[in-house]
């Protein structure tokens, strides 16, 4: 399955990880910093459970994605409505959008 994330920090970095981890195609978005240390070093989560996934693809450039099968659309509140702008590229007819926000 293809699957885009819209934001690649904790929430969506963690579903990212465990999904690639699972054999899905992941493309994570992200920006500025987040989106270097991506892709120079992969993603590392420790705490209670520890994930470490190189390779990952990663991007702040969501139309060069192309059509996906799911979007994971983790983006804080305040960001929704530009986010929401962006993801645009990455919807077909079938795509489903997922969101997975905290403070909504």
């Amino acid at each position: 399955m293809r699957i885009a994330v819209m934001g690649a920090g904790g929430v969506g970095g963690y579903l990212g990880a465990k999904l690639a981890r699972g054999g899905h195609d992941v493309t994570l978005i992200a920006r500025g910093e987040h989106l270097e240390a991506l892709r120079r070093r992969g993603l590392r989560i420790s705490g209670a459970e520890s994930l470490e996934v190189s390779g990952l693809q990663a991007t702040d450039r969501p139309a060069e994605i192309g059509t996906v099968d799911t979007v994971l659309f983790c983006v804080k509140l305040y960001d929704t409505q530009a986010a929401a702008e962006l993801i645009r590229p990455l919807l077909g007819q079938d795509t489903f959008v997922v969101t997975v926000q905290n403070g909504v």
